[in-house]
């Protein structure tokens, strides 16, 4: 016991004696023995049930020995003391009600904060958890590279949010954005397999983002995989002609469109009609690839949908916010532009965000 809770229960001996020694130094005209009912309530307000009643039943004890040698009990003075006595009992009642209130607060309380600190826990091993599965942030030559990542506002929950960037056999660097359905430990782990099955197939020939992006789901359907999955993939040649522009070859299976910053500052949404998610339909229609040149300075931004998807917002608002947010950050460096993309948010969203944002050298 520390010294507070020391002294704690010490104050209502303390009270009583305080009644003994006031009764016998005020003489017996001045009856002050009530005041013993002070005791429990101050037990009360510290110390448990058990503690509460030995104090309430000391000042009873204390009051009626005091009547006694305060002469108390005789014809005229015995209703009054024995409404001083009930008024004693009754105090005692009080305390212990309000003793047991406050231990039930109390336990409430210990167990709110023992919950409190077992989700922030969990919080923490779930995001560990998560940026594990994403692994470090790619770094690719010749392309500044910035990748970002913000868990949602769920609690205890990992999601299917993944970025990458990886060179392929020819040269040119593969950028990938994609979100698999689900927020929870099975969504985490599609993730992981569906990141690793792309990864495998572009490094087995399968270069251009809308063959890749047919394979994989060719791949998924037959391995039974049916959880859906948004992805966009894009390749560019980061040691491309020297002094000019490169191209950007991107294929999009239902994922929010890539946002390209021109280093000008004027930016352009890459929105052109998506094909089919993956795991909608292994036979679907064919895949598309897109194609846009990129200058010296230019930003590509890939992002999933929790950076334009907030509650009372529509996608296109979304969108258009986004897109303001680049021509207000074009001139930031490639890490302060992400950190002002997600700082601009303000709270969190319910969804995990993503980005993946790269640079071509001016």
């Amino acid at each position: 016991m520390d010294r507070s809770g020391r002294i704690n229960a010490v104050m209502p001996a303390v009270v009583l004696l305080l009644v003994v020694l006031a009764t016998a130094g005020s003489g017996r005209g001045n009856v002050v023995l009530g005041l013993s009912a002070v005791a429990p309530l101050v037990a009360a307000t510290a110390l448990g049930r058990r503690a509460t009643i030995a104090y309430g039943a000391a000042a009873f004890v204390v009051a009626t020995v005091l009547g006694v040698h305060e002469q108390q009990y005789t014809a005229g003075t015995a209703v009054a003391q024995s409404f001083r006595l009930l008024a004693v009992a009754l105090c005692t009642v009080l305390a212990v009600a309000t003793c047991d209130r406050r231990l039930r607060r109390e336990a409430q309380v210990a167990r709110l904060s023992a919950d409190a600190a077992a989700t922030r826990a969990v919080v923490r091993i779930s995001e560990t958890l998560q940026r594990a599965l994403l692994g470090d942030a790619p770094r690719v030559d010749g392309l500044e590279t910035t990748v970002r990542y913000l868990p949602g506002a769920r609690e205890a929950q990992v999601g299917g949010d993944w970025y990458d960037a990886f060179p392929l056999a020819d040269g040119r660097t593969m950028l990938v954005i994609g979100d698999v359905a689900g927020h929870d430990a099975p969504a985490a782990a599609t993730m992981a397999q569906t990141r690793g099955m792309l990864r495998a197939l572009a490094r087995s020939g399968h270069a251009r983002p809308a063959s890749l992006l047919s394979a994989l789901d060719d791949v998924r359907s037959r391995l039974g995989m049916d959880t859906l999955v948004t992805a966009a993939v894009a390749t560019v040649d980061p040691l491309g002609p020297d002094g000019g522009g490169v191209p950007l070859r991107w294929s999009n299976a239902g994922h929010p469109p890539p946002v390209v910053l021109r280093a000008d500052g004027t930016a352009e949404v890459l929105a052109r009609r998506p094909d089919l998610l993956l795991g909608a339909s292994a036979d679907g229609p064919e895949r598309h690839d897109h194609e846009i040149l990129l200058c010296p300075g230019d930003t590509l931004l890939l992002y999933t949908d929790g950076l334009v998807e907030r509650r009372g917002m529509t996608l296109d608002d979304g969108t258009a916010w986004l897109v303001q947010a680049l021509r207000e950050r074009a001139e930031q460096p490639l890490d302060r532009l992400c950190d002002g993309l997600l700082g601009a948010l303000g709270t969190r969203g319910d969804d995990d965000i993503a980005l993946l944002a790269v640079r071509l050298p001016s």
